[in-house]
């Protein structure tokens, strides 16, 4: 990865650190399908009128909507609505790394190493210390909302990188804002089935007044720097590495979540949470950051070795009537 590709990789990393502090000031005026159908409604609406649709297929474009958009933050928001502390929802969302990591080996044939699976299980290992730290303190429900949310991120990734391996030319930007157009309808009408049909819109009428501009900065953040800038260059990244190249750098997502929330939200995780996340960290950084392989066949030849003096390889004689019949 060039430096400059590393630099909006920690671009990215501060957008959505950040994101989590939006995503809590929301939670506080809307419910959570309602809100996550809001924030991509509102991006949806001018992108089907002005943006024009990217030339990939429409199966790896809803699998990108439907893992990211939907899966993602239905279960994430309902996760934070659940009680699931914002700065370590910022940390367990990151297992969408070795979750990657697993489906990319699955569906995109990239080939995983010892090395790779080994971390995948500290990763696992810390995951459960976190676990059991919450059986204990508080509900084990909101952790593992958590994790399906971190599930539907990979699966998102999954369907950015075929998506962007379907075609020689697609827009990066484009391919994000056309994600957009997918979770809308389905989260509104898990919101009207769930939460009630006028319950998100009432809500929305009475952010309209003096005390109810926190919602509109919380959604205008996650619209405009969240998903636009923050997705975009993930998925332009996703489309020019192996997803085991750029997964790592999620995990210094939770650094910017945590320290933000223990400074705005004054959250302090326990010891023991923290010990996990350490864990977590280590293990999905050691199964992301093994990157691709060269091939056998490619190192052999570039290994140096005793010159060999060959004989040249004899043909076998023909006619040139018959070669140039």
């Amino acid at each position: 990865m060039t430096n400059r590709d590393r630099l909006l990789g920690l671009a990215v990393v501060v957008l959505w650190g950040l994101n989590f502090l939006a995503i809590h000031v929301g939670l506080e005026h809307f419910p959570p399908f309602f809100f996550a159908g809001l924030r991509f409604a509102v991006i949806a609406i001018p992108v089907l009128l002005f943006v024009p649709r990217p030339r990939v297929p429409w199966r790896w474009l809803l699998l990108y909507g439907i893992g990211f958009g939907i899966l993602q933050f239905a279960f994430l928001f309902t996760a934070l609505r659940a009680g699931m502390p914002t700065g370590l929802s910022s940390l367990v969302l990151q297992s969408s790394a070795p979750f990657t990591v697993l489906l990319g080996a699955v569906f995109l044939r990239e080939r995983l190493r010892g090395v790779q699976l080994a971390g995948i299980a500290v990763a696992m290992a810390g995951m459960a210390v976190i676990g059991w730290d919450r059986a204990h303190h508080a509900a084990l429900l909101p952790l593992l909302l958590t994790l399906l949310g971190g599930l539907g991120w990979a699966f998102g990734n999954i369907g950015s990188r075929m998506a962007a391996a379907a075609s020689e030319n697609v827009n990066p930007l484009h391919l994000t804002l056309w994600m957009a157009v997918v979770p809308p309808i389905p989260m509104f009408a898990l919101s009207a089935l769930t939460e009630g049909p006028a319950t998100g819109w009432n809500d929305l009428i009475a952010s309209c007044s003096s005390t109810g501009w926190p919602a509109f900065a919380a959604l205008a953040y996650i619209v405009a720097l969240g998903t636009i800038a923050g997705s975009g260059l993930w998925t332009y990244l996703m489309s020019r590495y192996p997803a085991s190249t750029v997964a790592p750098l999620s995990l210094v997502v939770p650094v910017v979540g945590i320290a933000a929330s223990w400074a705005f939200l004054h959250e302090t995780p326990s010891a023991l949470s923290l010990v996990g996340a350490l864990i977590v960290i280590v293990g999905a950084f050691t199964a992301t950051s093994a990157g691709r392989r060269v091939p056998a066949a490619v190192v052999e030849d570039a290994t140096p070795g005793p010159i060999r003096h060959t004989e040249p390889t004899r043909q076998p004689f023909q006619d040139p009537k018959l070669v140039d019949a």
